[in-house]
């Protein structure tokens, strides 16, 4: 993602990872950019398994004023198929991409379905900030 934003900038890039141990989450993250004077807008970037980016979701709709898009790794992953870290794992219809993407889509956050078009989706926040 920040190679594809590289003509428009970052202030800062938050590697969160699929570890059964976490630290920081999405929501530690979007709290800290929120409160950023020199974040403009924020591009989450998920992936399947787990409920951390619906539980983002719910955080942006409550507590973020700042544009963000989203990315949601996992689209193309096999249905039914166990991928390679915890992280990954999906019951039924909880933790795929479809089911974040439209938690996401339900609070006004767009979700591109490749780093590019997510990247295409923030150029087009800035130019209109």
């Amino acid at each position: 993602m920040m190679f594809e934003l590289r003509d428009i900038g970052f202030t800062t890039g938050i590697g969160i990872g699929g570890d059964p141990v976490i630290g920081t989450t999405h929501i530690d993250a979007l709290e800290a950019f929120e409160n950023d004077p020199e974040t403009r807008a924020i591009v989450l970037i998920g992936e399947i398994g787990g409920d951390s980016e619906e539980k983002a979701a719910e955080y942006i709709a409550k507590h973020v004023t700042k544009p963000v898009v989203a990315y949601v790794a996992g689209f193309t992953a096999p249905e039914g198929k166990t991928m390679g870290h915890a992280g990954a794992i999906v019951s039924g219809s909880a933790g795929t991409a479809q089911g974040k993407k439209e938690a996401f889509e339900a609070v006004g956050v767009k979700v591109g379905k490749t780093p590019s078009e997510t990247a295409s989706l923030m150029r087009d926040i800035i130019a209109n900030l």
